[in-house]
């Protein structure tokens, strides 16, 4: 058998952290999931794009009605807004409140400290080299619509 390509080895990758979790820990499962919904709220709006349900939804590769229940979860916890849109009554809009500002702060630093474990050993030209790659990555995937 031969050695997997880089596109396996990238979906392997991304399988093994959309399944972490701290077996057992409800709460930190709970707010990981928060978070998640929070992170979706905030990349749409970083790209300038209406953060519905419906785009959350396909935000984060769930269905509608999953993503309605989490973002519902968010409001209730305080991370999220849930409003009427403006230029269209039947569709809802979602926004970050400022104190998932915070939340969002507190998981981006561990977010870099796993990053840091990650590429322990690594010059610090490689580290940005492959901050860049992945960067282009996600870029060409939106390009491309994946």
């Amino acid at each position: 058998m031969s050695a997997p390509g880089p596109g396996q080895l990238l979906f392997g990758f991304v399988r093994h952290w959309s399944r972490r979790s701290t077996a057992g820990d409800a709460s930190v499962v709970e707010r990981g999931r928060l978070v998640l919904a929070t992170e979706a709220v905030a990349a749409l709006v970083d790209r300038e794009e209406p953060a519905t349900v419906n785009a959350v939804a396909d935000e984060i590769g769930i269905d509608q009605s999953g993503a309605s229940r989490l973002i519902e979860s968010a409001v209730d916890a305080g991370y999220l807004t849930l409003a009427t849109a403006p230029s269209d009554g039947r569709r809802r809009e979602v926004a970050v409140t400022p104190s998932a500002r915070a939340v969002l702060r507190q998981a981006h630093v561990w977010q870099e400290r796993v990053f840091d474990e990650l590429t322990a050993g690594w010059s610090r030209r490689r580290r940005d080299d492959f901050r860049k790659a992945m960067a282009d990555l996600i870029a060409r995937s939106y390009a491309i619509g994946g």
